[in-house]
C-alpha cells in the first residue's frame, strides 16, 4: 500500500489523524453538479410546459442537486418533524419556486462537479459511478422487497464521503495523495492511515449534517461492512452490491472486479453467481440514461422522453 505525501509543512497545523468526520463535513456547504445534467435541468425549469415528473427525473440523476432538495426538504421549515426519504417526496415539499432557485444558483456559481484530485477520479468517472449505482441500488431493492427509492438515493450518493474529504483538502492539505484500490478495499486503507476513518465514515456524517434521516446515513457509514451495522445490515449490504454492480458496469470487462463475499451479501439474501446476472440490466438502464442526456434539445421535436414518476424502467 503506498503511503501518501506528508502534508504538515506548517508546524502550527494539527496532525490529519486529530480530526473527526465531523470536522471534515462541517466546511462542505454543497455537494457539485454535473454539468450533463444542470443545462438541462435549467431548460425544464423555464419552459412553463414543463411536467413535475420531468424536473424529478433529471434531479434524480444529479447527486449535487438531489442532495440540495432533499437537504432543503428535511429542514426545520420545511419538514414540520416529519422527515423525507425521497427525491419525489421533497419535490412536493419544497415547491417549484425553491428547486429553481436552487438550480439557478449551481448554475450562476458553476457548481459543477470537478475531478477528484485527492483520489485520482475524473468527473464524468465521478458522476457516471454515481448513477450507476443508483440504477444498480434501486433494481435491487425491487429484486429483495425494500424501498427501491431510498435505494436509489443511497446509490447516488455513495461516494460523497470522497467529495468531502476531497473539499476539505483543496482547501487545507492541496498535496494530499490517497491511492485507490477499487472495489471492494477502494482507498479505506489510504484514508485510514491519514485520517483514521473512512470515506464512508465521512460520508455519513455529512447526511447526519444535513440532517438526512439515520435509514440512508447509516448505510453509507456501513458499506464496506455491512454486516457490523445494528440496524441497517440489509441496506448496507444492497448498497456493497450495488457498488459491485456499478465497477462491473463501468470498468472494462477485463477489469471485472471479484465477486463480493458471499458473507457480505448474506443480509441481502443473494448469492454472487446472482449478482452477476443483473450486469446487463444496469448496464441498458445507464445507456437509457446517456440516451436521455444526449439528446439534442435546441431541434424541434427532439423533447427527450423522461421515465414516468415512480421510474418504472425495467425488471
Amino acid at each position: 500500500m503506498e503511503r501518501v505525501h506528508p502534508m504538515i509543512a506548517d508546524s502550527t497545523m494539527p496532525s490529519l489523524s486529530a480530526f473527526t468526520p465531523e470536522d471534515i463535513v462541517r466546511e462542505v456547504r454543497h455537494l457539485p453538479s454535473a454539468p450533463k445534467v444542470l443545462p438541462r435541468l435549467k431548460q425544464l425549469l423555464t419552459d412553463g410546459n414543463s411536467a413535475m415528473h420531468e424536473i424529478v427525473a433529471l434531479i434524480r440523476l444529479d447527486p449535487g442537486i438531489a442532495a440540495r432538495v432533499l437537504q432543503v426538504g428535511n429542514s426545520a421549515f420545511f419538514s414540520k418533524g416529519v422527515r423525507c426519504f425521497t427525491v419525489e417526496e421533497a419535490v412536493q415539499r419544497v415547491g417549484y419556486d425553491e428547486i429553481y432557485e436552487l438550480v439557478a444558483y449551481a448554475v450562476a456559481s458553476q457548481v459543477l462537479v470537478r475531478p477528484l484530485a485527492v483520489y485520482g477520479v475524473e468527473a464524468d468517472t465521478l458522476w457516471t459511478n454515481s448513477v450507476a449505482c443508483a440504477l444498480a441500488a434501486e433494481t435491487l431493492a425491487m429484486r429483495t422487497n425494500q424501498d427501491r427509492n431510498v435505494a436509489y438515493t443511497i446509490g447516488l450518493l455513495h461516494a460523497v464521503g470522497m467529495v468531502a474529504i476531497d473539499e476539505w483538502a483543496l482547501h487545507h492539505a492541496p498535496a494530499l495523495v490517497l491511492r485507490h484500490a477499487g472495489f471492494p478495499r477502494e482507498a479505506t486503507e489510504a484514508e485510514r492511515a491519514v485520517f483514521g476513518f473512512t470515506q464512508a465514515e465521512a460520508g455519513s456524517a455529512l447526511l447526519r449534517h444535513w440532517n438526512f434521516p439515520a435509514a440512508m446515513s447509516d448505510p453509507l457509514r456501513w458499506q464496506y461492512t455491512p454486516r457490523a451495522s445494528p440496524g441497517q445490515a440489509r441496506m448496507a449490504s444492497l448498497l456493497l452490491a450495488a457498488k459491485w454492480l456499478r465497477s462491473a458496469v463501468c470498468c472494462e470487462p477485463r477489469q471485472r472486479p471479484a465477486l463480493p463475499d458471499p458473507a457480505q451479501l448474506q443480509p441481502l439474501g443473494i448469492n454472487p453467481l446472482s449478482l452477476q446476472g443483473v450486469v446487463p440490466e444496469i448496464e441498458l438502464r445507464l445507456a437509457d440514461v446517456s440516451s436521455l442526456l444526449d439528446v439534442d434539445s435546441g431541434s424541434k421535436g427532439s423533447r427527450p422522453q423522461f421515465p414516468t414518476p415512480d421510474w418504472t424502467w425495467r425488471g
